[in-house]
C-alpha cells in the first residue's frame, strides 16, 4: 500500500501537481498535512478532517480550473467518507424527491356539498300517497346534479416534514452517488475570464459535463462573469451551499463544487451527524413549534 502511495506521489510531483491529500504518508513516511478547502492567492490553506474513521479511508477527487475551457489538474483533495462516501440509499433519495415535490403543492380541486348546490329548497313530492321513495331535496347526493359526498375540498395542502436525518442521509447519499458516477467535479473557484455564455458552453462541452450543470459556491454572492454567463443559459444554474438539496442535484447531470463549498458542506453535514442534542430535532414536527 505504501509503495503504491509513493508511486502516486512521485507521479504527481512529475506532473507538477499539488497534492491535496490529507491522510496518505509522503515519500519520507511523514504524514502529509490534511487537505485543503480553499485556495487564496495561490496559498494552500490546510484543514483537518473531523470525525475521520480509521477504518474508512477518505475519498479523493481532482481539483480542476475554470479559467480555460481545457481541463487542468491543480491537485488532489481528500473528501470525507461520511459525506462523499456514504452507502447510497436509493429509497431515502426517492423519499426526499417525493417530499420536495409534495410539501409545497396545494390542490384546488373542489366539489360542492348539498347545501352549496343551487336549488332544491322545496320537497320534490309529498312524503306519502304517491308510492315513491321519500326525499326532501333534489340536491341530495342521491340525485343527479346534487351535492357530492366526501369529495375534494380546496385548498388542500400536502405539506409534511420528512424526518430530519432522512433529509441529511438524502444529501450524503446523493453526493456519494454523484462522486461514484464521476458526475461531481471540484474547482478552485468560479472565476472565468469573460461573461460571454459561449465560453461557459465551450468549457462544459470540452469537459463532457453533460447537458445540465449545477455550480455550487459557499456564498450567494458569486463572481460577476459566471453569474451573467449562466443567466443566459437555461441548463446551467448557480446555487449557494445553503440551498443545496437532493432534487436540484438529481435534476442536473453534473455537480460542480468549489473548494470553499466542499469545506462548508462537510462542516454542516458532519455537525448534524455528530451533534449531541439530536433529541430536539428528531421529535415530531409541529407548526409554530419552539
Amino acid at each position: 500500500m505504501i509503495s503504491r502511495t509513493v508511486q502516486c506521489l512521485n507521479t504527481i510531483s512529475k506532473l507538477g501537481l499539488r497534492a491535496f491529500s490529507s491522510s496518505v504518508p509522503d515519500v519520507n513516511g511523514a504524514e502529509v498535512s490534511l487537505a485543503v478547502a480553499a485556495v487564496e492567492n495561490g496559498i494552500i490553506a490546510k484543514r483537518k478532517l473531523k470525525y475521520l474513521n480509521n477504518y474508512e479511508p477518505p475519498r479523493q477527487a481532482w481539483v480542476e480550473n475554470m479559467n480555460t475551457p481545457e481541463e487542468k489538474k491543480l491537485g488532489i483533495i481528500d473528501l470525507h467518507p461520511d459525506v462523499f462516501g456514504a452507502m447510497p440509499r436509493i429509497d431515502i433519495i426517492h423519499e426526499n424527491v417525493r417530499w420536495q415535490s409534495l410539501y409545497k403543492y396545494v390542490s384546488y380541486a373542489h366539489t360542492k356539498v348539498r347545501s352549496e348546490v343551487r336549488g332544491g329548497g322545496r320537497k320534490p313530492w309529498p312524503q306519502k300517497g304517491l308510492g315513491r321513495a321519500r326525499h326532501g331535496s333534489i340536491r341530495s347526493p342521491l340525485f343527479r346534479g346534487g351535492g357530492v359526498i366526501h369529495g375534494p375540498r380546496s385548498p388542500k395542502t400536502y405539506f409534511f416534514m420528512l424526518p430530519f436525518y432522512k433529509r441529511v442521509l438524502g444529501l450524503t447519499s446523493t453526493l456519494s452517488v454523484k462522486l461514484a458516477q464521476d458526475d461531481l467535479h471540484i474547482v478552485d473557484n468560479l472565476e472565468i475570464p469573460t461573461e460571454d455564455p459561449k465560453f461557459l458552453e465551450d468549457l462544459v462541452q470540452e469537459r463532457n459535463w453533460g447537458v445540465s450543470v449545477l455550480f455550487i459556491d459557499d456564498t450567494d454572492i458569486m463572481p460577476r462573469n459566471i453569474t451573467v454567463a449562466a443567466d443566459n443559459i437555461k441548463h446551467m444554474n448557480l446555487m449557494p451551499v445553503y440551498g443545496l438539496n437532493v432534487y436540484s442535484m438529481l435534476k442536473h447531470e453534473t455537480l460542480v463544487l468549489t473548494l470553499a463549498a466542499v469545506e462548508k458542506i462537510e462542516e454542516k453535514i458532519l455537525f448534524q451527524l455528530h451533534r449531541s442534542d439530536n433529541i430536539h430535532i428528531t421529535s415530531k414536527f409541529h407548526i409554530n413549534q419552539r
